[in-house]
């Protein structure tokens, strides 16, 4: 039976990270728990907050898009409030439907800060959901996620720009012959089979290319991985794809975050300061394009998602393999047999 209740709330539901010194190791615990990762990596990786004062850059850019999400739906409808809960760190998400329930909100959309397909990026979203509906209790609020977006014009729109400006930083030389390498985060292969994770950033990263003012040599590239070297990866590898062009003569590379979606710490850390070291070495010029954090084609892009569910607004898809669907089969990006590569990835977020 169709549920007729009307939609009265978004929930914005991302990753989390700490928000100071005394959280890193707590944080780092609660991700990777029952996952067997060792401590001495734990504080390898506690180590690279150090170089932002242990704070990750994620929730002050989840509030920036929160503020902005809520000034669109003021200013153009729907109006819908808008809350925010995080799977890893405060607000934790059952925190936040628990506040739902009480401020007497009944269905509700969620939009994820991800915008592909695969067990991690999507479905164990839907999973923790599911979880905080059930920890509210009868009075929790139905809620339903908004579709995958990486084939959305106002991804799209957003990712070309912040690509356009990073070309726009490089001398009219170095500018011609660029290459770009679009990134994202690993995954275990065996995960990416069972999901469309690579399809999607392919064709995200082709549409982007394609509305460059001028056409550049391109490749997707990965990046973030961990686990034991014995178990296969997406690849290549950001730092072999820098050392390759090197040795081809390239002069510049665009690295352009297609995975993300806010300049968080595999953005910040992996790129800004492990990257761009390599490339430094390496002689090659480097710069990095921006995400799409709150660009206002992506902003405005969710306020469209919401339109869909609330106003039958018909789905927008560039490329060819159209819209998302709203919600995905019983069997869509199962759940790896054990946690990957003998444990969940060490979270930079």
């Amino acid at each position: 039976m169709r549920d007729e209740t009307p939609f009265d709330a978004l929930l914005l539901v991302s990753f989390g990270g700490p928000e100071g010194p005394d959280d890193v190791l707590p944080f780092l615990e609660g991700v990777t728990r029952g996952g067997g990762v060792p401590r001495e990596r734990l504080l390898e990786v506690a180590a690279h907050y150090d170089h932002f004062g242990g704070v990750s850059p994620i929730n002050a850019q989840n509030r920036a898009l929160l503020a902005a999400i809520r000034a669109e739906l003021d200013a153009h409808g729907p109006r819908l409030p808008v809350y925010w809960g995080n799977r890893n760190w405060h607000p934790m998400l059952a925190d936040t439907v628990r506040q739902m329930a009480k401020d007497g909100r009944r269905r509700a959309l969620a939009f994820a800060t991800s915008a592909y397909a695969s067990y991690s990026a999507c479905r164990q979203y839907r999973e923790d959901l599911v979880r905080a509906v059930a920890a509210a209790g009868s009075d929790a609020p139905r809620i339903e996620k908004l579709r995958l977006f990486y084939n959305h014009p106002g991804f799209v729109e957003a990712m070309a720009d912040t690509t356009e400006a990073a070309l726009a930083a490089l001398a009219p030389a170095e500018r011609a012959t660029a290459h770009l390498a679009f990134t994202a985060h690993s995954v275990p292969v065996a995960m990416a089979e069972t999901s469309d994770y690579q399809a999607q950033l392919r064709e995200a990263s082709t549409l982007v290319a394609e509305r460059l003012a001028r056409r550049h040599p391109w490749q997707l590239v990965f990046q973030s991985r961990s686990g034991p070297p014995t178990v296969p990866w997406l690849e290549p590898d950001i730092g072999d794809h820098l050392a390759d062009l090197a040795r081809r003569g390239v002069g510049a590379v665009v690295v352009v975050p297609i995975g993300f979606v806010s300049d968080h710490m595999e953005v910040r850390y992996d790129l800004d300061t492990e990257a761009a070291a390599k490339a430094a070495a390496l002689g090659l010029r480097f710069v990095r394009a921006g995400t799409a954090g709150t660009h206002p084609a992506f902003v405005s892009m969710i306020r469209e998602l919401c339109l869909e569910r609330t106003a039958g607004a018909p789905p927008r898809a560039l490329g060819t393999r159209g819209p998302a669907p709203d919600a995905c089969g019983v069997d869509c990006c199962p759940p790896p047999a054990r946690p990957p590569a003998g444990g969940p990835r060490e979270p930079r977020s």
